[in-house]
C-alpha cells in the first residue's frame, strides 16, 4: 500500500525543547512505481535500513522534543547525501550515493545489475521523496529560531558493527560528527562529547565518519543552528544477530541520551 508522504513527524508533549531530532535511514518503504525495478528480495530486507533507530528515540516527544523520520528506504533516495553527489570523503573508502546501485556489501540492488538512473529519474526522486524531507527540516528549524537564539538539529544513525567495505576493523560504539567542529558550537560537542565518552560504550569524535550531508548542511552556528550526528553501532540497542531490538540494552542507550538532550538544551540556552 503506497504511504501519504516521506516522512513522519513524532510532535512533541509539554514545554519545547530547542532540540530537533532526524532520522533519514529508518525507512523500509518503496514507491509502488519503483518496486518494480528493485530485486523482490531486497524490498522484503532493505538491508542498509538504520532499524528501529526512530523507534529508540521515540522518548524524545516527552522531552519537548520534534522528531522527523524517513518513511522510505534509503535506496529510492539517500537523504544525507549530497544532491550534486559529491562525495563525503575522498580517502578511498566505499560509500553509496544518492541513488547507489549496490548495497554496503556490493550487491546489486536492482533487477537489472547494469541500472544506472537517468537525469530524469534523480531529478524526480529529489523532487518527490529528498526535497520534502529537506524542506521540512528546514521548516522545523526555523519554527524553533522563533522561540529560542540558539537551536539543535541531532540526526540520528546506527551502522552494522562490522561492515568490511566501508571499515575493516569493527566500529566504535558510538561516533559523534560535526564535520571538523563546524556544525556546532564548540561547548554543545564538548558537552555531547564528554557524556558519550564517559559512558560505558566509549566513543570517537569524528572518526571514522564526520556527519554526513544533513548534519553539514544545516548546521550554521553562526547562524544560531547547530548540528550534531550522532553514529551508533546496531549492537548497542538491538540484539547480537543486528536483527531484532533488545529492549534492555536500548533502554540504557535512551537513558544515556535522555541525560546528553537534558544537558545540551541547557547549554543551547547559555550561548
Amino acid at each position: 500500500m503506497e504511504i501519504s508522504s516521506p516522512y513522519t513527524i513524532i510532535a512533541p508533549t509539554g514545554a519545547r525543547s530547542p532540540i530537533l531530532v532526524s532520522v533519514p535511514h529508518c525507512g523500509t518503504h518503496f514507491p509502488e512505481a519503483l518496486k518494480p525495478l528493485f530485486r523482490p528480495e531486497k524490498i522484503a530486507q532493505p538491508d542498509d535500513t538504520d532499524w528501529f533507530v526512530h523507534q529508540l528515540y521515540d522518548f524524545v516527544g516527552d522531552m519537548g522534543i520534534t522528531l522527523i523520520h524517513a518513511n522510505y528506504s534509503r535506496w529510492v533516495i539517500d537523504l544525507n547525501r549530497d544532491p550534486a553527489s559529491k562525495p563525503l570523503y575522498n580517502d578511498g573508502r566505499i560509500i553509496t550515493g544518492l541513488l547507489t546501485t549496490t548495497d554496503f556489501f556490493g550487491e546489486p540492488i536492482y533487477k537489472d545489475e547494469n541500472f544506472q538512473p537517468s537525469e530524469l529519474q534523480i531529478a524526480e526522486r529529489i523532487e518527490h521523496y529528498y526535497a520534502p524531507y529537506h524542506n521540512k527540516i528546514n521548516e522545523l528549524l526555523n519554527e524553533l529560531k522563533q522561540s529560542f537564539d540558539h537551536v539543535l538539529l541531532w540526526d540520528a544513525h546506527s551502522i552494522r558493527k562490522e561492515v568490511p567495505t566501508i571499515r575493516k576493523e569493527p566500529f566504535p560504539n558510538l561516533i559523534l560528527g560535526d564535520n571538523d567542529e563546524t556544525t556546532a558550537n564548540k561547548k554543545l560537542i564538548a558537552a555531547a562529547l564528554n557524556h558519550l565518552e564517559s559512558s560505558e560504550y566509549g566513543a570517537t569524535h569524528n572518526f571514522p565518519f564526520k556527519g554526513g550531508y544533513i548534519t553539514r548542511n544545516f548546521g550554521q552556528p553562526e547562524k544560531g543552528i547547530h548540528a550534531l550526528q550522532l553514529e551508533m553501532a546496531k549492537t548497542v540497542y538491538m540484539d547480537d544477530s543486528e536483527t531484532k531490538y533488545h529492549n534492555e540494552r536500548a533502554e540504557k542507550a535512551r537513558n544515556l541520551l535522555r541525560t546528553i538532550f537534558t544537558d545540551l538544551t541547557e547549554q543551547l540556552s547559555r550561548l
